[in-house]
Order: structure tokens, then C-alpha cells, then sequence
């Protein structure tokens, strides 16, 4: 049984969302925004969301349910961000806490002058972006970032949030502070009824990365026996070459992968609903929505323990794999020769974890307490 959210936790307060792209291309980092944005609403508070400006920005804005988007204009290398204006736009706003989903850009500079401006609470969900996977690559970017402007907006930070323990310790071992909270990304709200059938299809959908580890998972898949209706449907977007690769991958196999492109919405949710397996074979990750919104669907995972949810192994809600193509086979045959009945148990315990621990309920009135609490810490200047 799921705790009640007491509505008027953040009556009076307004919150700042702050995260590089409020569209679609922000991957998980934008569906865990909306998340947070509509646990906001739900406790009362007021949301305003501020981000960098992009193609998809204006169309994806209803996403957020009448949550006002603030989107501020790029000068130079997108992957830097500088958009001058958006420190006047987060002024503007009169917000009682900025939340930075994100790190590695200009947002993060923007948000440590508006901390000192205002003196008001301020939190950074790094999103995964400490991990050492992360850290490793782009190595002199990230240094000239840790002193140009991440120290700073770090040491302004009244708390930083963790999705998962491991995530705490990345974030104490770059950053030094070790008070870091953990709370998870909240999931989609769970199907009502259990699954009634096992889909043939072994789907992943998400971005196309080198840390998701794709080519190892086809590699994989041509290895493995499995049962002559079985398909890997592999949905996502991602950089032109990497695309390129990933599809002559696929052509040198036997016909049973589909690279199907980026599916969102209703088209994303029938995608899981149908599926008898998601697949996650990632070298890193913060706390991955796709799972979380497979395990709402009642979908079981396969998936590397750098995905960070052992709940779901220790729930029977997923399979462990490793990295290498014939790590990955052997869950995937593991996967294959399943009987209904044990899939069909897996597919429970994947829905009651997404109905209990990462229900959008509890997760909510973790969040509340927590913005209340940094709230009255942190009182803002009078503007």
C-alpha cells in the first residue's frame, strides 16, 4: 500500500527546474524532469522549468502540463551552452529553489550566480554524470568545467541528490560533500492488471550511445539460441555515425533485429507493453527511466549492475548481465528458455516494484520533505 501526498506540502512555494534541454533530446534526464516536475504540482508548489534553447523545446513544452518553459538562447558550441540570458531569466522568476538536473554545462554557472544572488536553496541532481565512465571521457572539458564554474556551483549547493547509493559515492569522491540524498527517479504508475501474455520481442529503447553498449548486444543476439519468433526491436535516436554503425550491425545478422527509430508516447508504451523482455547492457547509467517504465508496464529486465537497481535483481524483477557479447548471450538464452510461469512471476514482481518502492506517491513525499526542509534553511533575499 502506496502513502498519501499531503497536496499542500509546498502550497506557496516556487520551485525552478534547471536542465540543458527540455525536449526530447535530453534522453532520461528530460523524462525525469517531467516527473519532477509533476510531483511538484502535486504537493502544491508551483514549477517553472528553464532550459537551453533546441529544436524540439517548443513542441515538447506541453509535456510538462502547464508548467511554465523557459527556454534561453545558445551562443556558440551547444555542447557548452552558454546562453547569457538565462541567469536573468532565473532572477526573474522570485523561485524559493532551483533544482539543476545535470551537470557539465553552462546551466550549471547560471545556477551558482543565482544561489549567490539569492541566497536561496539550491539543489544538482548530477543525473550520473560523475560516474567514472562519464568522468573518464572528455577528460581536459571536464577539468577546465571543475574550475571555470563547477567548483563554484558545487560548493553553492545547499544538497546534492543521488539517485542510488552509488551515485552518493561518486558525488563524494569529485565533489567532497558526503551528505549527498538518495532518493529514485519516481515510475510511471503501474498497469492495474497483471500481464496476461509474454511478448516475443526483446526491446530497448533509449539513446543511441557507446556507453549502452549496443554492438555487443547484437553481436549477442546473432550468438544466442532462441525460439524462431523471437525479435530484438532496438528503438532510440542518437549521432548519425553511431546510427550508421549500429545498422551494419544489424544487416550482417539474420534478419530478427529491427532498428525501429525513436518512439515516445503512446507508440513508446505499446512498444513495452508488448514486449516479453527490456534490454540494458550499459557500461554506465544514473538510474535509467526505461527500466523503470518497463517494470510499470509489467515488463521484466535484463540488465548490467551498472544500471544501478539491484532491487530488481533481489525482487526477481530482472536477469543480470555482463558486458561482453557472450556475458549478454547467456542471460539472453537464460531469458529464452524461461517457462511462462516463471516469466509470469517475474513480470509481478517487476509491477509491484514499480507500484511500491518508485511509485510516483512515495517518491513525492520524499521530495516534499526535502524542499521543504532546504526551504527553510535557505530563505531567499527579498527580491
Amino acid at each position: 500500500m502506496t502513502a498519501a501526498i499531503d497536496r499542500n506540502m509546498l502550497a506557496g512555494k516556487k520551485i525552478g527546474l534547471l536542465t540543458a534541454s527540455a525536449s526530447r533530446l535530453g534522453g532520461g534526464v528530460f523524462e525525469a524532469t517531467i516527473l519532477q516536475a509533476r510531483l511538484i504540482r502535486a504537493l502544491g508548489g508551483t514549477v517553472e522549468v528553464f532550459a537551453l534553447d533546441d529544436a524540439f523545446g517548443p513542441e515538447d513544452a506541453p509535456r510538462f502540463e502547464g508548467a511554465r518553459v523557459h527556454h534561453a538562447r545558445v551562443i556558440g558550441p551547444r555542447q557548452i551552452g552558454l546562453a547569457p540570458g538565462l541567469v536573468g531569466q532565473l532572477l526573474a522568476a522570485d523561485l524559493d529553489c532551483l533544482h539543476l538536473h545535470g551537470i557539465w554545462m553552462y546551466p550549471s554557472l547560471a545556477a551558482a550566480i543565482w544561489a549567490r544572488a539569492s541566497a536561496g536553496a539550491y539543489l544538482i541532481s548530477p543525473h550520473g554524470m560523475l560516474d567514472p565512465w562519464i568522468t573518464a571521457r572528455g577528460r581536459l572539458k571536464k577539468q577546465l568545467a571543475r574550475w571555470g564554474y563547477e567548483r563554484r556551483s558545487w560548493k553553492r549547493a545547499s544538497r546534492f541528490h543521488a539517485l542510488t547509493g552509488r551515485e552518493a559515492l561518486d558525488i563524494e569522491r569529485e565533489t567532497g560533500r558526503t551528505n549527498a540524498l538518495v532518493i529514485p527517479n519516481p515510475g510511471p504508475a503501474a498497469e492495474a492488471r497483471p500481464r496476461s501474455s509474454r511478448g516475443s520481442a526483446f526491446v530497448y529503447i533509449g539513446r543511441i550511445h557507446r556507453k549502452k553498449n549496443l554492438m555487443a548486444l547484437v553481436h549477442a543476439w546473432n550468438l544466442a539460441s532462441r525460439p524462431e519468433e523471437a525479435r530484438l526491436v532496438i528503438a532510440g535516436w542518437g549521432e548519425d555515425d553511431l546510427i550508421a554503425d549500429l545498422r551494419r550491425e544489424i544487416a550482417a545478422g539474420d534478419g530478427t533485429v529491427h532498428y525501429v527509430g525513436p518512439v515516445y508516447g503512446t507508440e513508446k508504451q505499446a512498444l513495452l507493453e508488448s514486449a516479453g523482455w527490456t534490454i540494458l547492457p550499459s557500461f554506465s547509467e544514473g538510474l535509467p527511466m526505461a527500466i523503470l517504465e518497463s517494470w510499470a508496464a509489467g515488463t521484466p529486465t535484463i540488465m548490467t549492475d551498472q544500471c544501478n537497481l539491484p532491487e530488481g535483481l533481489a525482487a526477481g524483477a530482472a536477469l543480470q548481465c555482463g558486458y561482453d557479447a557472450p556475458a549478454i548471450e547467456t542471460a539472453l538464452a537464460r531469458a529464452c528458455v524461461m517457462t511462462d510461469g516463471e516469466w509470469a512471476a517475474m513480470s509481478a514482481a517487476a509491477s509491484a516494484l514499480a507500484a511500491t518502492t518508485f511509485s510516483f506517491e512515495m517518491v513525492a513525499q520524499r521530495w516534499g520533505e526535502t524542499y521543504a526542509g532546504v526551504i527553510a534553511n535557505n530563505p531567499r533575499r527579498p527580491s
